[in-house]
């Protein structure tokens, strides 16, 4: 049997479609003016500065904030003693997938397990990866909280349908649930936690989508645990929601911002819209940052590779709903060769994890308990096991020479 996508999350994009008409003729829910075209860049959070970057846009930016983190890194380094060349440092990111997010926990949680799980100099994540990210970031102690995440939640836990009265507001499903999730899990002591590990020059850092510039945004969240800013936690939680707001299915995340001093919004939706993985952006060759160093990546990917095969009913809808899932598992593919390239030149160990096609458990509703217990069991085996991570993205020959090993817990 094959693995089906769950018909929430397909079949939801093409409802809002079929009623574009109805919708326009409605009208929309009420906002505040959008950032003015073009000065996207130069908008800020009230009180906070440095503390996101456009992936698209000029990477002097985004080389700044590295640049700062390694001067921090080596600060702290010299403060525990440590002398002499850099040592080796590993990078994570972790695509998204919805509730396939299951298999990259237990993928981290088997890690551990097998006693090979590093420390991480930065972690990625985008929408259902972008709610891994944090525990991923920091470390063993909080796996028991990223297990329960995607092995104790239902689908009520996440989203509330709004029925087809949905077609008419500003998505088909409330994600209220899913910010009560959000609160639960990751609360005041993790923000702080987070904000400690910034300080040693780490970085954690979640991507969303900018929908009204249609531009990728990636968020520094350890820079805006640092802050002194009220409102830190509740936007920290806001990004992660946005993250995994699927456009039509979850309502978008709206984000004030400042300009010239006027007061603008901003809608933040899925992260996936942009980019389903993502470590840092090509305009920045990291083997020119701080001096030569070893480097390793390792990149989850919250889906299976291989062609997912069907037979398509002749129908509007079922062929629209192939083709949409057809270009989310391409673009997906598409994201690990730019990857892939970007660590070849930049000289980076490149190592990547991905749901086996021999999963084929059937999805029967979004965010199905035994479904992701399952996806969460077969991510830990291959992890707690001793996993061979794979060294090219399809189509690829891997370098030759031995796989290196994931380096020791340091």
């Amino acid at each position: 049997m094959q693995q089906r996508a769950a018909p929430f999350r397909i079949g939801v994009h093409l409802l809002a479609a079929a009623a574009l008409l109805l919708l326009t003729a409605c009208g929309t829910f009420p906002r505040s003016d959008a950032v003015p075209a073009g000065q996207a860049e130069q908008a800020t959070i009230p009180g906070m500065t440095g503390i996101r970057f456009f992936a698209d846009g000029d990477p002097a930016a985004f080389t700044a904030g590295a640049s700062a983190s390694l001067e921090r890194e080596k600060a702290y380094l010299a403060s525990t003693g440590q002398t002499g060349p850099l040592p080796p440092v590993n990078f994570l990111a972790i695509s998204g997938g919805g509730e396939n997010g299951a298999f990259g926990a237990g993928l981290i949680v088997g890690w551990t397990k097998a006693g090979t799980r590093p420390v991480f100099k930065a972690v990625t994540g985008i929408s259902t990866g972008a709610l891994i990210a944090p525990f991923a970031f920091l470390g063993p102690a909080y796996d028991d909280r990223l297990q329960a995440v995607y092995t104790t939640i239902t689908g009520k836990d996440v989203l509330e349908s709004r029925g087809i009265w949905g077609v008419f507001q500003d998505a088909m499903a409330d994600n209220a649930p899913l910010r009560k999730t959000v609160a639960k899990y990751f609360d005041q002591s993790v923000l702080d936690a987070i904000a400690v590990e910034s300080k040693k020059g780490r970085l954690l850092l979640i991507g969303t989508t900018d929908l009204d510039a249609r531009r990728p945004v990636i968020w520094d969240i350890g820079r805006i645990a640092e802050s002194n800013e009220p409102g830190r936690l509740k936007l920290v939680q806001d990004i992660l929601v946005a993250s995994a707001a699927i456009p039509g299915a979850f309502p978008p995340t709206m984000i004030d911002v400042e300009l010239d001093g006027k007061r603008y919004q901003e809608m933040h939706v899925d992260g996936g819209a942009s980019t389903q993985v993502f470590v840092y952006p090509p305009g920045l060759n990291l083997s020119k940052l701080g001096g030569k160093r070893e480097r390793h990546l390792y990149v989850i990917r919250n889906a299976r590779l291989d062609p997912d095969w069907a037979q398509v009913d002749r129908s509007t809808m079922t062929i629209a709903g192939r083709a949409i899932s057809s270009l989310i598992q391409t673009q997906g593919i598409g994201d690990l060769y730019r990857i892939y390239l970007t660590t070849q030149r930049d000289g980076i160990d490149f190592n990547l994890a991905y749901i086996p096609k021999d999963f084929t458990q059937e999805l029967k509703e979004p965010f199905e308990t035994a479904y992701m217990v399952a996806l969460f069991k077969v991510g830990y085996d291959m992890s707690a096991k001793g996993f061979p991570w794979v060294k090219a993205p399809p189509g690829f020959d891997a370098p030759p020479g031995d796989p290196i090993q994931p380096p020791l817990q340091n």
